[in-house]
C-alpha cells in the first residue's frame, strides 16, 4: 500500500500525537512505525483491543506506569553471568514495578475474558526482587547500609575510625604548637586518606607522610603520623566494602539472569499494553469510540468529527459510501467545507485501519480498505515543471493504474485548473472509469455538469455543504442528495456588485445553465422548509417528552406520598393494636385475682373475653403486618456503565459496572456488594431524569474521587493550596478503604516543603494510615508520599 495518504490525510498528525502519550521510548519508535492492519479481521482484534484498555482507563483511570529504558539487553548481560552496575539494577526494579501496577491496574474491577487478557497475563511481578533491590540500592552511586549486615558492619567501623581520624586532626589543628605551621584550620582528603595543610616553608615541622602539593607550590599536604595507621584501617576497610558490594551485585544480578526468559516476555507485553494505552488516551481526547467492521466494501460514518478541528468548532457529517450509491460528488461554495468531508471520511477510515478509535458514534461502521487514492491540495512539483492541471492529471493517472477493488478514491476538485468544458467532461469519464474498475470515490467540484451525471446516473449521488449567504459564511453541514450552488450571484450582490451587472451575467448563461440553477434554487427552498419542520417535529418531540417526564415526576411523587401514608398508617395502627392487647393482658390478669371471689361462671365469662380480645388483635395485627402491594414497574431494554438502577425485587439502588453479557445477565454494585441480575430485573430510579449516555472525558492527572467510577491509586496534588490537598487525602483515603487497596502514592512535589509538611502531619493521625514514607528512587523520591493503609 502507498503510504502518501498518511500526510494528505493528517494521519501523521494523528500518530505523531499517540506518540506523544506513550510512556517508554521504545514504544514511541513502534508507534512512530505503526503500519495499517493487513486484514479485516486483524483490524477488528486491533480495534478491540483499543477499545477495552479505553474502558479500563475510564473506569479505572490511569495506571501506576513509569518511563523505563530497554532492559532485555540487561537482563541477557545478567544471564551470561555479567555483574550489574547498581543503576542498571534500579532499572530492572523500576520494570518491574511496572508489571506490578499494571496488573494491579488490570485487577481493580472485574471482568470477563478481554481481548487483552494474554498480555495483562504474560505480565510476571516478582514483588520481592523487586522491594530487595529497591532497599538495598537508594541511587545509581549509593547503596544502604542494610543491604547486608555484614556491609552494615563494614560502614560502622569505617566511620568509627574516620570520627577517630578526625578527633586526632582537630586535635592538631587546635595546638597552638603545630596550628602556626598550617595554612589553613581545615582536614582535607588526598588519595583517600585524610591530611592537613602545612606551609611549604614548614614542612618538616608537622611529622608525616606527604601525599599532595598545591599548584603554587606553597601548600603540601601531610599525612600526620598520629592517623597513618588509622588511614590505612580505613583503605582496608573500604576494600571490603567494595568486595561486599560486588557481591550483593553479584547475587543479584544471578537473579535477574535467571528471570531472564520470563522478564522478556513480560517486558515485550508490557510494551504492547504501552501501546495500546497511548491508543486509549488519544480516545479520550478525541472522545472516540469503536465502529464495526465491514465484510463488505461500505462504510457509514455518524457523527463524524474530524480529529484535527478544536471540539468548539467542529461540525458533525453522516457520511455512508457503498451501500445505496458508490460515488458522493460534493458540490458548494469554496471554503464550505466538501474537502473537510472527503478528508474526514478517508482519515476515520484509515484510523480504524491503524487501531484507532474514532470520533464518530458507536453505530458507526468502517472498511477495510486494501488501498487510498488520493489527491486533495496543489501540489504541484517545481522540480518537474509541472501546473496545476498537469500535477493533478499526473495523480490521476497514478489513481487510475491502482484502482480496483477494495479501494477508496479521495479527490479534491476534480477536472479543475483548465477549460471549463473540457474540465468536466473529463471528470464524468474519469468518474465513470474508476466505477468500472470497482472503486469507492469521493469527489469535490464546481461543475454542473458533473451535478447533472450525478442527478442522472444511478450509483451516484449528489452531496453539498451547505453556505448562509445572508453571513457569507460556510454552516459545515453535508447535505446527502442535493447538489450545492456556487451563490456566485448571490455572495457577488452581498458585497456590493452593481444588480445591472449580475443581471447581465445571468443573461450570459445558458439555458440548460439557467434551468439547473432554477432547479437548484427550487430544492434549496425544499430543502429549508424540510429543515423547518424537521426542527417544528424536533420541538414538538421536545415539548411531549418533557410533557411525559413531568408526569412521571408528579406519579413517582404521588405514589411515594401514599406509600409514606400507607406506612404511617400502618404503623399507628400496629402502636394501636399493640395498646388494645396490652389492656386486655392487663384486664385478664386483674380478674384472676378476683374470680377466687366471684362466681364460677362470671371467671369464665373473663377467660372467654380474654380469648376474643386475643383473636381480634392478632387479626388486626396480622392485616398491619402484611407488606404493601409491590409497584408495578417497566424493566430498562438496555442500560450503560455507570447507570443509576433499581434492583425491583430488592427495591435496592446499584450501579451499573458493565453492560449485559450474552445471557442478559448485568454486573451492577450495591453498596459494597458486586452482584449479576437480569437485565429484566432492572428500573429506573424514582425522581430520576432521563440523560444521555455519558461520553468519555478527556484523561486527567488529578485523581477524581467523586465520579462514581474506580480510581488509580495516585492522588496527584501539585498546584494545591494545603487546604484544599487535606480534604482531596482524606476522599482519596476513604475511595482507597472502600476498594482494598493498601499502597497509595500522593504526588505533592518539593518546593518550599509546606505541603508535603502537612500531608505528613494529616496521615499521622488518619485512622486508616498504618505507615507512610519519602519516594525511593525512580517512586518521585522526595515529591511523593508513599502511604501504606490498615
Amino acid at each position: 500500500m502507498d503510504t502518501a495518504y498518511k500526510t494528505t490525510l493528517e494521519l501523521d498528525k494523528i500518530i505523531a500525537r499517540a506518540v506523544q502519550l506513550c510512556t517508554c521510548q521504545e514504544t514511541k519508535v513502534r508507534m512512530q512505525a505503526l503500519e495499517p492492519c493487513p486484514s479485516t479481521e486483524e483490524e477488528r482484534y486491533a480495534l478491540s483491543q483499543t477499545d477495552a484498555i479505553n474502558s479500563l482507563l475510564i473506569k479505572n483511570g490511569s495506571p501506576r506506569f513509569g518511563s523505563v529504558r530497554e532492559v532485555r539487553r540487561i537482563a541477557a548481560h545478567a544471564q551470561k553471568g555479567g555483574i550489574l552496575s547498581m543503576g542498571e539494577l534500579l532499572e530492572v526494579a523500576a520494570t518491574l514495578r511496572n508489571f506490578s501496577g499494571l496488573s494491579q491496574w488490570y485487577g481493580l474491577s472485574e471482568h470477563e475474558m478481554l481481548p487483552t487478557d494474554d498480555l495483562f497475563y504474560a505480565l510476571a511481578p516478582q514483588p520481592v526482587l523487586e522491594r530487595q533491590i529497591t532497599d538495598s540500592i537508594l541511587s545509581p552511586e549509593e547503596m544502604a547500609d542494610t543491604a547486608s549486615i555484614t556491609l552494615q558492619d563494614l560502614r560502622r567501623k569505617i566511620r568509627q575510625t574516620e570520627d577517630s581520624i578526625r578527633t586526632k586532626l582537630d586535635n592538631i589543628i587546635k595546638n597552638s604548637t603545630t596550628s602556626k605551621f598550617l595554612q589553613d584550620a581545615v582536614v582535607s582528603l588526598r588519595n583517600g586518606r585524610y591530611v592537613v595543610p602545612v606551609r611549604a616553608e614548614y614542612r618538616g615541622e608537622v611529622g608525616g607522610v606527604i601525599h599532595d602539593v598545591s599548584s603554587t607550590g606553597a601548600t603540601i599536604f601531610v599525612e600526620p603520623t598520629a592517623v597513618v595507621e588509622a588511614n590505612a584501617r580505613i583503605m582496608q576497610l573500604r576494600a571490603q566494602e567494595q568486595e561486599e558490594i560486588t557481591r550483593i551485585l553479584s547475587a543479584f544480578s544471578a537473579q535477574v539472569g535467571s528471570l531472564e526468559p520470563q522478564f522478556s516476555y513480560s517486558y515485550e507485553a508490557m510494551l504492547q499494553i504501552d501501546l495500546l494505552l497511548a491508543k486509549a488516551r488519544l480516545a479520550v481526547e478525541q472522545n472516540a469510540f469503536m465502529p464495526a467492521v465491514s465484510d463488505t466494501v461500505r462504510f457509514r460514518l455518524n457523527r463524524a468529527r474530524h480529529p484535527l478541528i478544536p471540539k468548539d468548532r467542529v461540525v458533525p457529517v453522516d457520511i455512508s459510501l457503498g451501500e445505496e450509491y458508490d460515488t458522493l460528488v460534493i458540490t458548494g461554495p469554496n471554503t464550505g467545507g466538501k474537502t473537510v468531508s472527503i478528508k474526514t471520511a478517508g482519515l476515520l477510515n484509515a484510523m480504524a485501519q491503524y487501531g484507532f478509535l474514532i470520533p464518530a458514534h458507536e453505530s458507526s461502521v468502517v472498511c477495510h480498505f486494501r488501498e487510498y487514492l488520493v489527491d486533495i491540495g496543489d501540489e504541484q512539483s517545481i522540480e518537474q515543471s509541472l501546473s496545476t492541471f498537469s500535477s493533478h492529471m499526473s495523480r490521476i493517472s497514478g489513481i487510475l493504474q491502482r484502482a480496483g477493488s477494495g479501494t477508496l478514491a479521495l479527490i479534491d476538485e476534480l477536472g479543475a485548473g483548465t477549460d471549463p468544458a473540457e474540465g468536466a467532461a473529463l471528470a464524468v469519464s474519469i468518474l465513470e472509469q474508476l466505477r468500472r474498475q470497482g472503486s469507492l470515490v469521493m469527489a469535490t467540484t464546481h461543475y454542473a455538469e458533473l451535478k447533472v451525471y450525478a442527478l442522472e446516473t444511478p450509483g451516484v449521488v449528489n452531496a453539498s455543504c451547505e453556505f448562509n449567504v445572508e453571513t457569507l459564511m460556510p454552516t459545515y453541514k453535508l447535505s446527502v442528495g442535493v447538489p450545492g450552488k456556487s451563490n456566485a450571484f448571490l455572495i457577488s450582490a452581498k458585497l456590493g456588485i452593481p444588480q445591472a451587472l449580475i443581471d447581465a451575467a445571468r443573461d450570459h448563461m445558458s439555458s440548460d445553465d439557467k434551468r439547473l440553477d432554477s432547479v437548484l434554487a427550487q430544492l434549496d427552498d425544499l430543502k429549508l422548509q424540510l429543515k423547518g419542520a424537521r426542527e417544528e417535529a424536533e420541538k414538538a418531540r421536545y415539548e411531549a417528552e418533557h410533557a411525559l417526564e413531568k408526569a412521571e415526576k408528579e406519579r413517582d411523587a404521588l405514589v411515594e406520598q401514599g406509600r409514606q401514608e400507607l406506612e404511617n398508617a400502618r404503623r399507628q395502627a400496629h402502636d394501636l393494636m399493640q395498646q388494645v392487647q396490652n389492656e386486655a393482658y392487663a384486664l385478664t390478669d386483674e380478674l384472676r385475682r378476683i374470680q377466687k371471689d366471684e362466681k364460677a361462671s362470671a371467671a369464665q365469662r373473663a377467660v372467654r373475653a380474654r380469648e376474643i380480645a386475643r383473636k381480634d388483635t392478632e387479626t388486626l395485627l396480622r392485616r398491619t403486618d402484611s407488606k404493601p402491594a409491590v409497584r408495578e414497574y417497566v424493566p430498562l431494554k438496555e442500560v450503560q456503565v455507570g447507570q443509576e438502577v433499581v434492583i425491583a425485587e430488592l427495591n435496592q439502588p446499584a450501579t451499573v459496572m458493565a453492560r449485559p453479557d450474552r445471557d442478559g445477565m448485568v454486573e451492577v454494585r450495591a453498596g459494597i456488594m458486586k452482584t449479576k441480575v437480569p437485565l429484566a430485573d432492572l428500573r429506573a430510579p424514582d425522581k430520576m431524569e432521563k440523560r444521555p449516555r455519558q461520553e468519555p472525558r478527556r484523561a486527567n492527572t488529578r485523581v477524581q474521587l467523586d465520579k462514581g467510577r474506580k480510581t488509580s491509586m495516585e492522588l496527584n496534588l501539585l498546584g494545591y493550596t494545603v487546604e484544599e490537598a487535606l480534604g482531596e487525602v482524606d476522599k482519596f483515603l476513604d475511595s482507597s478503604m472502600l476498594r482494598g487497596q493498601q499502597t497509595l502514592y500522593i504526588i505533592h512535589g518539593n518546593g518550599t516543603g509546606a505541603l508535603r509538611s502537612a500531608i505528613q502531619k494529616h496521615l499521622r493521625t488518619h485512622k486508616a494510615v498504618k505507615s507512610f514514607r519519602l519516594g525511593r528512587y525512580g517512586e518521585g523520591e522526595s515529591g511523593v508520599t508513599v502511604v501504606e493503609l490498615k
